[in-house]
């Protein structure tokens, strides 16, 4: 077992406080260094009235994944902007966003955060960039 699986299961009792998005199912499934793999099962409170997933699931998952992926190893970062495109429909029954570091300054950093279905379809892609409050 690699230093990353045996930290999972305190990062993720960390991260229950991120409530949010915790309460609507989503979950950490990896860890690496400045990286993070989150899903979240999609159920019928993420649908829309036409019956799509929301874009704000999609929203919280990649910013989930930022905030993992940016804190676990040292809390104090806070997303400045984030830029979503939503660039193909969910055909699957869950999602995936994984958060990896592009570029970490003295005090900014950037993270790029791909969102795809179970089925591997691109869903959305994300740039978030972040300021080291600490």
């Amino acid at each position: 077992m690699d230093n990353y699986s045996e930290k999972l299961t305190e990062v993720r009792k960390i991260f229950k406080g991120d409530r949010f998005a915790t309460e609507n199912g989503m979950v950490i499934d990896e860890i690496g260094d400045h990286y993070a793999k989150c899903s979240v099962q999609l159920t019928d409170i993420h649908r829309n009235a036409m019956g799509g997933v929301m874009g704000g699931v999609h929203f919280t998952l990649a910013d989930f994944a930022f905030a993992v992926a940016s804190n676990w190893q040292h809390m104090g970062t806070v997303a400045l902007s984030t830029d979503i495109a939503f660039i193909g429909a969910v055909k699957g029954d869950s999602l995936t966003a994984e958060a990896e570091l592009i570029k970490d300054g003295r005090s900014v950093n950037c993270y790029h955060i791909m969102v795809k279905d179970n089925l591997g379809n691109i869903v959305a892609d994300v740039k978030t960039v972040g300021f080291h409050k600490c």
